[in-house]
């Protein structure tokens, strides 16, 4: 039986892999994705981690990942079907068999909300994208469309217009949510075109997308937009699903845990995107990391 075992690999459940090590915990990360690193993977540069200002994202998950290794962290490919308590012994069923610990960290992170609006689901990987750095290139010299007022979204609509011929933005309210800096650069793009005040009534097309039909909240009149691609960055929501029905959540789906990443029940904690928190961002998921295995240690003294 395991000290410990962390559920993902993001920044979270990399940095707790870390920790744990450095502890001298048993552990265990089991990750489902062939690859470490979440949603990080697929963010073309990041500019707010301290100290590596501009590096990519993937980069950034493989060093995570490489420090991981070195100290010997032991890792295992499955996908969790359910995380159980039995008192002193937590059961992580796998689709590869169940593993037992002392303890969890549920660091499964979060994914990309969907848009909702017709012709969304039948044109997913027929023109409409939830990574831009992913699929960005099919799109060279195209008129592509991003829906959303967030950092995601406007750092979208930069990288995209590095290589598409137009980028329309389309945002719900009259100001961007994203923040400053990120708006001061896509202002000064010229090839960008915000639409205000709007929401994505109907994506068009047949066998690829073709446009999109938007409406104007304040004033009800609609528009048409001719693009080849359309790229959803309207939030992200917890991959929480079922694997922990145990512990408490709010009503998005987050693990109710403070900073301290512990949760309602004994010896299983959250960390990452996954909690209930104010702000997501890798440099609060590593936090988390280091947080949840001192809650380990505490749990595992006085348990």
């Amino acid at each position: 039986m395991k000290d410990v075992i962390i559920v993902g690999s993001g920044p979270a459940g990399l940095t707790a892999a870390i920790y744990a090590k450095r502890a001298g915990l048993d552990m265990l990360v089991i990750e489902k994705n062939y690859a470490s690193g979440g949603q990080v993977l697929t963010t073309y540069e990041v500019d707010n981690y301290p100290a590596l200002p501009g590096i990519n994202g993937f980069d950034l998950g493989m060093q995570m990942r490489e420090h991981a290794d070195k100290l010997g962290a032991e890792f295992l490919e499955a996908e969790v079907i359910s995380v159980k308590s039995e008192g002193a012994v937590k059961q992580v069923v796998t689709d590869n068999g169940t593993y037992e610990a002392a303890s969890v960290i549920l660091a499964m992170g979060a994914s990309h909300a969907r848009l909702g609006a017709p012709g969304e689901e039948e044109m997913t990987g027929m023109g409409v994208s939830y990574c831009a750095t992913c699929d960005g290139a099919f799109f060279k010299n195209k008129d592509v469309a991003v829906i959303g007022g967030g950092d995601v979204a406007v750092e979208d609509a930069i990288f995209l217009a590095r290589t598409s011929r137009k980028v329309w933005l389309v945002h719900r309210r009259d100001e961007l949510r994203a923040a400053k800096s990120l708006q001061q650069k896509l202002f000064e793009l010229e090839n960008v075109e915000v639409v205000w005040d709007s929401v994505v009534e109907q994506i068009e097309g047949s066998d690829q997308v073709e446009g999109i039909r938007v409406q104007n909240v304040k004033d009800g009149t609609k528009q048409e937009i001719a693009v080849q691609g359309i790229f959803v960055a309207v939030g992200i929501l917890p991959n929480s699903g079922s694997i922990c029905e145990e512990a408490l959540k709010d009503e998005k789906g987050y693990f109710e845990a403070g900073e301290d990443c512990a949760t309602s029940v004994p010896g299983i904690f959250a960390a990452g995107d996954i909690r209930t928190k104010a702000l997501r961002q890798i440099v609060t998921a590593v936090a988390d990391g280091a947080n949840a295995v001192t809650g380990v240690q505490n749990y595992l003294l006085t348990r």
